[in-house]
C-alpha cells in the first residue's frame, strides 16, 4: 500500500472544513492534501528538520516539537482531529500520546504498520523479522521503537479510555473490515474520548 493511498483514506474520516493537528507530519503531504482538497487548516507537529522546511516550503503550518515531550502547549478540545499516520510506533509514550490525542483533538485518527498481517505471520514462522512495504527496515536499522497489531490497539484504546468509532485495516488500496489484524498490512483507527 502506498502512502498516497493511506492519505487518501485517511482524508476521507476527516471531515471538511476541520481545524487539524498532524503529529509527526513528515514533509506535510498529508495536511496539504486536507488544505487543498477538504479545506482544512491546523499545524504539523515535526521534530525532522529537513521535514519542517518541507512543510514551509508546502505552505504547510508547523511547529517543530519533540512529540515525547506531550502536546502541554495546546488546550482541551483545541483542534477538531488529531492526526497520528505512522507515528506511534515511533514514540516512547504511546498510552500518554493516545489519551493527549483525545485530550486535544474531539476526533483521533490514527494509522500504523499492522504486525499481525499475515506475510508478517509467515516471515516469524520462517524465524525472521518482517520486511515489507509497510515495515521495510530490517531489524536492526528500524526507527520503530515498537510494533503494533490492529487487535493490541483496539484493547489499548479502551485501557486509554478512548471509544473506538471506526475501524478497519488497509491493503493494497481496499479497506479490510473482515479479519483486518490477518489480512490488512495498515491498521487505521477512529475515536474519541468516552463519555
Amino acid at each position: 500500500m502506498s502512502d498516497v493511498q493511506i492519505m487518501q483514506s485517511v482524508a476521507r474520516l476527516v471531515p471538511e472544513g476541520a481545524r487539524v493537528l498532524d503529529l509527526g507530519c513528515g514533509d506535510g503531504e498529508l495536511l496539504a492534501l486536507l488544505q487543498r482538497e477538504r479545506g482544512c487548516s491546523g499545524y504539523g507537529i515535526e521534530i525532522d528538520d529537513a521535514n519542517v522546511a518541507a512543510c514551509v516550503r508546502r505552505g504547510v503550518n508547523v511547529i517543530q516539537l519533540n512529540l515525547d515531550e506531550g502536546l502541554s502547549m495546546f488546550g482541551d478540545q483545541s483542534f477538531d482531529v488529531v492526526l497520528q499516520i505512522d507515528t506511534l510506533q515511533h514514540l516512547r509514550n504511546a498510552e500518554t500520546m493516545l489519551r493527549e490525542t483525545a485530550r486535544v483533538g474531539r476526533i483521533g485518527i490514527v494509522a500504523f504498520p499492522n504486525f499481525a498481517h499475515w506475510p508478517n505471520r509467515l516471515s516469524i514462522l520462517r524465524g525472521r523479522m518482517p520486511v515489507t512495504r509497510r515495515l521495510p527496515y530490517e531489524w536492526y536499522d528500524t526507527p520503530n521503537i515498537r510494533v503494533g497489531t490492529f487487535a493490541d490497539f483496539a484493547v489499548l484504546a479502551r485501557k486509554t479510555g478512548l471509544r473506538v468509532l471506526d475501524a478497519y485495516g488497509l491493503q493494497d488500496g481496499a479497506e479490510v473490515r473482515w479479519r483486518p489484524n490477518a489480512r490488512a498490512g495498515t491498521a487505521v483507527f477512529k475515536m474519541q474520548r468516552a463519555g
